[in-house]
C-alpha cells in the first residue's frame, strides 16, 4: 500500500521548474537502487526549507524587503553544504533543486556532506556596497538558526564572492560570540580561505573533460571548444583548455556571443570582459546572434551559465561530441535524451562541476585543523579526487548501460540511502 501523501504542487514532477527536473532524474535512477528504493521518497523531499524576510534600510532612508531562502535537502551523510546566490529570479523551486543536486554532487565525489543551498531574490547590481553588506548580514542573521560549521556551511555562488562570505562569517561569529571561520567556505585567504578555491570549479570541469575525451579517443590538442558563461567556472575552464592546446572558438555570456574559427585569444577576451563587463564589442572575433551559439561547430561544449539552457529547442543543433556541464542543471531531461540518441556524451553537472565543493571541503578541513596546504597540494588532491570519481561513474555507466548522469545518480543516491537506512528513523 502506498502511504505517501499527495505531493504539493512545487513537489510535483509535472510542475515546470528545476525541482520538477530533479524529480524526473530521481525517477530515472530508482530502478537501479535495489532494496534501497524503499527509502527513495527521502530524496524527493527537502529535509528543511526556510523562507525568510530580509528587511534593510536603503541609502535613501526607505526600508526594502527581500525574500531569502535556505534549503537543506539531505543531511544523512553530514552537514549541509552549498552556495548562496543573489539573483532577481531566485525561487524556492530553484533553491530546492540546487540543494538536491548538491546532495548528489557531494555523495558522488564521496565528500562527508549533505546538500544545501541558499539565495535572495535581488538584483545585487542595483544595491550600493553598504546596502549589499546590510542585506548579507541580515540574511545571515535570519538563517543563523540552521547554519554552523557542523550544521550547514554556505559558500559563494552566482553574484556572491569572497567579500560576501567574509560578511557572513563575521555576522555568524558576532551572533555566537566566537570567531567561526568554518561556517562558510570561499572566504578571503586572510580569513581562513583556501588557496585554489576560486579556480577550483573550472579546474574540475577541465579535469573531467580530459578524462572523458580520453575515453572517447578525442585528442584534446587542437580540438574546438565552445563555452557559455565566462565567470569563475567558464573563464577558468576556457583558460585551461587554451593552455592545453585547444581552440576556444565561441564564448557566450549574458550580453552577447563571439566566434572565431581559428580560436579566440582567451587572455585578451578576459581582459575585455573585465574592462567592459561582457564579451560584447570584442574586436578579435565575429559577433553571433544568441541562438547561433548552439550550432557552432565544436568538439566540446561547456554550458557554464544558468539552468535549462540545452532544451528540446536547441539540442538537435548541437554539433559537439562532448558536453561538459559547468553550470547546475543546464540540460533538461528531454534534451538529455536527444543528445544521447545523437551519440553526444554528456558529463553531468553533479560530477563535472564538483571541483568547487571539493576544494570547499579542503578549506573546511583546514579551518578545523588551523593547518593550511600549498596551492600545488590542493590542486593535486582536487585532480586526484575528480579523476577517481569520474572513473567510478564511467564504470557504473558501462556496467548498467546507462548515461553518465544516471550512473552518477546511482552512485550518489545509493550512498545517501545507505546512510539513511543505517541511521534509521528517529524517534
Amino acid at each position: 500500500m502506498n502511504t505517501s501523501h499527495t505531493l504539493p504542487s512545487y513537489l510535483d514532477p509535472n510542475h515546470l521548474g528545476p525541482w520538477g527536473i530533479y524529480l524526473q532524474q530521481v525517477d530515472r535512477v530508482t530502478p537501479y537502487l535495489g532494496h534501497l528504493a524503499r527509502w527513495v521518497e527521502t530524496l524527493k523531499r527537502p529535509k528543511r526549507a526556510m523562507i525568510v524576510d530580509v528587511p534593510i534600510e536603503l541609502d535613501n532612508g526607505t526600508v526594502a524587503h527581500f525574500e531569502g531562502y535556505r534549503v537543506q535537502h539531505n543531511l544523512s551523510r553530514g552537514p549541509g553544504k552549498g552556495g548562496v546566490r543573489f539573483h532577481q529570479d531566485v525561487t524556492l523551486s530553484e533553491v530546492m533543486a540546487l540543494s538536491a543536486w548538491m546532495s548528489v554532487k557531494n555523495a558522488a565525489v564521496n565528500l562527508p556532506y549533505g546538500g544545501a543551498k541558499g539565495g535572495i531574490r535581488v538584483d545585487p547590481k542595483t544595491l550600493s556596497r553598504g546596502e549589499l553588506e546590510r542585506l548579507t548580514r541580515r540574511y545571515t542573521s535570519e538563517i543563523g538558526l540552521i547554519i554552523g560549521p557542523s550544521k550547514d556551511i554556505p559558500a559563494p555562488d552566482m553574484n556572491t564572492n569572497e567579500q560576501i562570505m567574509a560578511w557572513m562569517m563575521d555576522t555568524y561569529s558576532m551572533n555566537t560570540g566566537a570567531t567561526a571561520t568554518g561556517v562558510v567556505t570561499g572566504k578571503p585567504i586572510a580569513l581562513g580561505g583556501s588557496l585554489g578555491r576560486r579556480e577550483a570549479t573550472g579546474r574540475g570541469v577541465f579535469t573531467v573533460a580530459q578524462e572523458a575525451a580520453q575515453h572517447i579517443q578525442l585528442e584534446l590538442k587542437g580540438c574546438r571548444v565552445a563555452v557559455q558563461g565566462l565567470g569563475n567556472v567558464g573563464g577558468v575552464a576556457a583558460q585551461l583548455f587554451a593552455q592545453a592546446g585547444c581552440k576556444v572558438v565561441a564564448v557566450q555570456d549574458h550580453a552577447g556571443t563571439v566566434y572565431q574559427a581559428s580560436g579566440l585569444d582567451i587572455h585578451a577576451l578576459l581582459e575585455h570582459v573585465a574592462k567592459h563587463g561582457s564579451v560584447l564589442g570584442f574586436s578579435g572575433a565575429e559577433a553571433l546572434a544568441r541562438a547561433q551559439f548552439w550550432s557552432v561547430p565544436c568538439d566540446i561544449l561547456v554550458p557554464a551559465a544558468l539552468e535549462q539552457q540545452i532544451t528540446v529547442n536547441n539540442a538537435a543543433q548541437i554539433q559537439a561530441r562532448l558536453v561538459i556541464e559547468g553550470a547546475n542543471g543546464p540540460t533538461t531531461p528531454e534534451a538529455d535524451d536527444i543528445l544521447a540518441e545523437r551519440g553526444i556524451l554528456v558529463v553531468p553537472d553533479v560530477i563535472a562541476n564538483a571541483g568547487g565543493v571539493t576544494v570547499s571541503y579542503f578549506e573546511w578541513v583546514q579551518d578545523f585543523s588551523s593547518f593550511f596546504w600549498s596551492e600545488d597540494e590542493i590542486n593535486a588532491r582536487l585532480v586526484r579526487l575528480m579523476r577517481e570519481a569520474f572513473a567510478a561513474v564511467w564504470q557504473t555507466a558501462q556496467q548498467h548501460k546507462v548515461s553518465l548522469r544516471t550512473a552518477t545518480f546511482i552512485i550518489a543516491c545509493t550512498r545517501m540511502l545507505q546512510a539513511r537506512e543505517l541511521r534509521g528513523l528517529y524517534p
